[in-house]
């Protein structure tokens, strides 16, 4: 049984949940696989670049944030998946060495007209280096099944 359905995400809530400090094996080893482009594969080269250093790939950053948003709340509730991300800023460069806390803010909460069972939830989602600098910045809606289906939301 999950612990959180839509009607426990309340409009304006703000949450943060863990945290993950970012190595160099890891950017290097992200990006060997996924993103092989000069500034996330060498020193010199992200000096070199607008980053001005070794730089995670901001898929990477996509991918710690799925991971903190999976351990956070996403796993323990009722999620039905999402139709998608509306919105995917990626505002400062991530280094190694750099420890990234999810920061996330319930947008809108509302019921599916076509599923009364489901609810749609948007969210802003964002990477917090603990400088409060945001790395990352996303808005996604969730689908999150309602834990009674003919109530009304607030």
């Amino acid at each position: 049984m999950p612990d959180f359905f839509c009607e426990d995400f309340i409009i304006g809530e703000v949450k943060t949940f863990g945290s993950h400090t970012v190595t160099e094996e890891e950017i290097l080893a992200f990006a060997r696989e996924f993103d092989p482009q000069p500034m996330h594969l060498d020193a010199a080269a992200g000096k070199a670049s607008l980053l001005g250093g070794l730089a995670a790939s901001g898929w990477h950053s996509c991918a710690i944030m799925m991971r903190l948003i999976c351990d956070g709340f996403l796993l323990r509730s009722a999620s039905m998946g999402s139709p998608g991300v509306t919105e995917n800023k990626w505002l400062a460069p991530v280094f190694p060495g750099d420890t990234l806390t999810l920061r996330r803010t319930v947008l809108e909460s509302r019921t599916s007209r076509s599923k009364p069972e489901m609810g749609l939830v948007t969210f802003r989602l964002e990477l917090v280096k603990p400088d409060k600098t945001v790395a990352l910045e996303q808005v996604a809606v969730v689908m999150i099944g309602r834990r009674n289906p003919g109530a009304r939301l607030a």
